[in-house]
């Protein structure tokens, strides 16, 4: 495996999971609650620098918990699904920040 493939694969990782968030909120009812944060999801998804992407991660699990994800079954599983994802962003990111500290 090269160097450069690991930061590749997290670039794109983390490009993958913006994505998905963007194609998930587009599956929402268009609530009041939902506009801002659906809002701040998008924001805090698309994030790059590494801590900052940390905390974003953080923040796009709180508001994927926070959005009314209406009735249906597959919204619902696609959120978690998302929410996951998130996490597992956040131990990557948690663990490259304490390597290089």
């Amino acid at each position: 495996m090269e160097d450069g493939a690991k930061p590749r694969d997290l670039e794109d990782q983390a490009f993958r999971f913006a994505e998905s968030v963007r194609a998930f909120v587009k599956q929402l009812p268009r609530t009041v609650s939902n506009t801002e944060n659906v809002r701040q999801l998008v924001r805090a998804s698309g994030s790059v620098a590494v801590k900052i992407c940390r905390k974003e991660a953080k923040e796009s699990r709180l508001f994927l918990r926070l959005v009314d994800a209406g009735l249906t079954k597959d919204t619902i599983v696609g959120r978690d699904k998302l929410a996951t994802e998130g996490g597992e962003l956040v131990l990557i990111f948690s663990s490259i920040i304490s390597k290089s500290e």
